[in-house]
């Protein structure tokens, strides 16, 4: 009787994740409360507040369905060193993007946070959640780069800073520009052509270096 009990209770709270994300994704987060999602589930409020403490702690849980299964592919990547972090970071932002695509609730998950997601006051710990994964996933990045300039696959001046930053804008912004938009191109099919364009402008353009580019003296002169 209390195993089915805990199989019970684990059907409840998959089944008021679910229905989360289907009424957010319809009424967008600051208009659904946690009655319309009861309603929706068919169950009591009283049965949301025995699982989540309030609409916020059911947001989290709802996207940590998605995160921390990224994460841990992501940390697989990882583990898996074999002295070539260019071809790391390269599949690992495939892999992000991909997912996107081919996962149903990962796309669903990540269109409420980028497009139906009004950061409120009620929703302030959200945003410090988001701002909090947004460093650390611009930290992992920065030092996959530095590992590939230890390696000699990225220039020894490359800020890796700036590049970080704009390697996590670009995915980000992918992500969300195909969420808005899906039928105008597809993601599946650009993704890998798009990744290695950006890395060939880490390998290449001076504008992403830490110093500035000395200006040859004829071009000087001209200027003058």
């Amino acid at each position: 009787m209390a195993r089915k009990t805990k199989e019970e209770a684990i059907e409840t709270r998959n089944l008021l994740l679910d229905t989360a994300e289907a009424v957010f994704a319809a009424k967008g987060v600051s208009r659904t409360s946690l009655a319309d999602i009861a309603e929706a589930a068919g169950v009591t409020r009283g049965a949301i507040y025995w699982h989540f403490k309030n609409k916020i702690d059911l947001f989290n849980a709802m996207t940590d369905r998605i995160r921390l299964p990224m994460e841990r592919m992501i940390d697989q990547c990882h583990e898996a060193e074999d002295g070539d972090p260019m071809t790391r970071m390269h599949e690992i932002c495939k892999l992000v993007l991909l997912e996107t695509v081919r996962n149903e609730r990962r796309r669903r998950v990540l269109d409420i946070l980028f497009h139906k997601c009004e950061y409120t006051d009620e929703m302030r710990s959200v945003m410090e959640r988001q701002h909090e994964a947004c460093a650390d996933g611009r930290r992992r990045i920065a030092r996959d780069i530095q590992l590939a300039i230890d390696c000699g696959q990225l220039p020894a001046d490359l800020d890796t800073a700036r590049a970080a930053i704009a390697l996590h804008a670009m995915v980000v912004g992918l992500m969300s520009d195909w969420l808005f938009m899906q039928d105008s191109y597809d993601l599946a099919q650009e993704c890998g052509p798009i990744i290695d364009g950006f890395f060939d402008m880490l390998r290449h353009s001076r504008a992403m270096r830490r110093q500035a580019v000395a200006v040859p003296e004829d071009l000087r002169a001209v200027a003058e």
